[in-house]
């Protein structure tokens, strides 16, 4: 027995007891640390938490390389429809339109032509500087806006359309359907095409205005050119035309009536004269008062002669009673001459259209009034149609060409590298409006 208790102190311990207490310390520690990594975890959530290869944590790896890999599939899948909408709606339209702009589109030829509205008003200068800065005055502002309206205007679409056929000027060449124009089309589309080929700019300041035609041959650009500024130019006449007829219509009026009214006046003074049968009556009322003057004289004569006769001879006697005689026959004229210069109370009482000198007096003033009076009226109307037409002259506007109509020796349009770049930045814009779009939502959501 003392033999076996001896063999039994001397075998060695088992491992997990000998090493037990030496082992314990570490398992302490781990799943304390695996403790607060867990909590960490929880705080940061289970995506975004790093995976730590930590004793004891050797179960929880498979069910998180699934979810690792589920995270990776949708990260994926949403990529893929980003670059698949970046590629169908960015990168092909950009290379297309580049490639089209390249290889397809059309020359285009541009002829650029310069002119403006220009007004003489006022006289001469003294001066040069004066000449030029008369020339160019007026207010044209307003000619050059109705201008620049009319040739962008439905009108002068139509009449280049008769004059040049657009459908063939701008007719398709080779695939360049985008340029363009179709067959049969509308007014109003040829108008929205004419406004798209034809532009003008106008400074306001100096009163330019600058026309650029695009056509694709540069000789057809020239035409049009010349002809927007010949078309230009009637229109300008007309207005300056039409605006002088306005400025001498009134005083040609004020003319015609001044006329009328003098020819009225001339007319009824011959009436008169004819009637009265004397050119003036108040030359014939200086002769009646002349002739009655001398009838006094000789009255007055002859009564002194027959008082003179009674004195010396007898009533009876034969001087006497022609003495008598010739004084009756004296007053008897004296009073016709008398009645024929003023008919007087009692005579216009009894015959109110008794021709006497007075009445003839204040019927030919009023007609010599009249007649005066008319042609200072005529001479005033024509004294203001010869200024109107002086200033009619002088106001008259016309179309000053600085730059005639140009023939290009190269194209200028389209513009292909900067609307391929206009393209690309487009979609891209578009592109990039729609993606933040989603990903908003989603966020929100």
């Amino acid at each position: 027995m003392a033999a076996s208790k001896d063999a039994a102190a001397s075998k060695p311990a088992p491992p997990q007891a000998a090493d037990k207490p030496a082992t314990a310390s570490p398992a302490a520690k781990g799943d304390a640390k695996s403790k607060g990594l867990a909590v960490l975890e929880g705080l940061l959530g289970k995506e975004s938490a790093p995976v730590i290869p930590l004793p004891g944590r050797n179960k929880l790896e498979p069910a998180k390389k699934a979810g690792k890999k589920s995270w990776l599939k949708k990260l994926r899948w949403r990529h893929a429809i980003v670059g698949a909408s970046f590629l169908g709606l960015v990168a092909v339209p950009a290379t297309l339109a580049s490639l089209y702009m390249a290889f397809i589109a059309a020359d285009q030829y541009h002829s650029t032509t310069s002119f403006a509205v220009r007004s003489i008003e006022g006289g001469m200068s003294s001066d040069i500087l004066g000449m030029f800065t008369q020339a160019s005055g007026g207010s044209t502002v307003s000619d050059s806006y109705i201008l620049m309206d009319y040739i962008l205007s439905e009108r002068m679409a139509a009449d280049a359309d008769r004059k040049f056929k657009l459908e063939d000027v701008y007719s398709t060449r080779g695939l360049d359907y985008f340029y363009g124009i179709g067959s049969d089309l509308p007014i109003e589309d040829k108008l929205y095409y004419w406004r798209d080929m034809v532009n003008v700019n106008f400074d306001h300041a100096s009163g330019i205005m600058q026309v650029t035609v695009k056509a694709f041959e540069p000789k057809q650009a020239r035409q049009i050119a010349q002809f927007i500024v010949d078309q230009s130019d009637n229109l300008v006449n007309s207005l300056s035309l039409s605006a002088r007829n306005d400025v001498l219509r009134a005083a040609q009026d004020e003319v015609l009536s001044g006329e009328a009214r003098l020819s009225k006046a001339r007319a009824g003074l011959r009436v008169y004269r004819d009637k009265s049968q004397e050119i003036s009556p108040e030359e014939g009322a200086k002769l009646a008062v002349q002739l009655i003057g001398s009838l006094e004289q000789q009255l007055t004569q002859l009564n002194a002669d027959l008082a003179t006769a009674k004195s010396q001879m007898g009533e009876d006697t034969p001087r006497i009673r022609v003495l008598k005689t010739r004084i009756e026959s004296l007053e008897q004229q004296l009073a016709v001459e008398r009645q024929r210069l003023g008919t007087g109370e009692k005579t216009a009482a009894e015959d109110p259209n008794a021709p006497d000198v007075a009445g003839r007096i204040a019927q030919f003033e009023e007609l010599e009034t009249e007649r005066e009076f008319a042609e200072r009226a005529y001479t005033a109307a024509l004294s203001s149609l010869e200024k109107a037409r002086i200033e009619a002259n002088n106001r008259q506007r016309y179309l000053a060409l600085f730059i005639e109509p140009t023939l290009s020796e190269m194209a200028q349009y389209p513009a292909r590298l900067l609307n391929s770049l206009l393209v690309i930045l487009g979609l891209l814009f578009a592109w990039g409006i729609g993606v933040m779009s989603y990903y908003n939502i989603r966020d929100r959501a």
